[in-house]
């Protein structure tokens, strides 16, 4: 009984350990073996468009709604980039807020135009129940991103 129960015990620390050393897995084994930092993305993103890129970071901020997507902060202070997943195959805990994270996923530029914008705004103060001014939306604008495959979160 004694062997039995320092087995069980033995086993327990072991998963432990190994779980909080290799980190929490999502989606797709990562395989790239360079990280690009995020800064370097938004500094020369033509660059990176449609490649598939590694980056490296601390969890911000996560989708309370589905978990879908999660913010990565950058090298560079005041930047982040958002891993957007698609819903249901990927979904991030909000436990997960606060944590490490290395993420690989394709870099994308989204082109929104005024009335994209405005809808948006529209639709996102609907569903949260806040005001929205579509006069404070003068122009489009571009926004990138990142169409997560993988992660591993610490």
């Amino acid at each position: 009984m004694k062997r039995f129960v320092l087995f069980l015990l033995l086993s327990v620390v072991f998963v432990f350990n190994s779980h909080s050393q290799e980190g929490v897995k999502y989606g797709k084994k990562l395989v790239l073996k360079e990280k690009t930092p995020i800064s370097e993305l938004f500094k020369n993103p033509k660059k990176y468009v449609g490649k598939t890129v590694q980056v490296e970071g601390l969890i911000v901020k996560v989708c309370e709604k589905r978990g879908c997507w999660i913010d990565i902060a950058s090298d560079k202070e005041f930047e982040k980039i958002r891993l957007k997943v698609d819903d249901g195959v990927i979904v991030f805990p909000m436990e997960e807020k606060g944590k490490k994270i290395i993420a690989e996923g394709v870099f994308e530029a989204l082109v929104y135009t005024k009335e994209d914008l405005i809808e948006q705004g529209e639709h996102m103060a609907k569903e949260y129940g806040t005001k929205f001014d579509p006069k404070t939306i003068t122009k489009g604008k571009t926004e990138y991103r990142l169409k997560g495959l993988g992660a591993v979160v610490n």
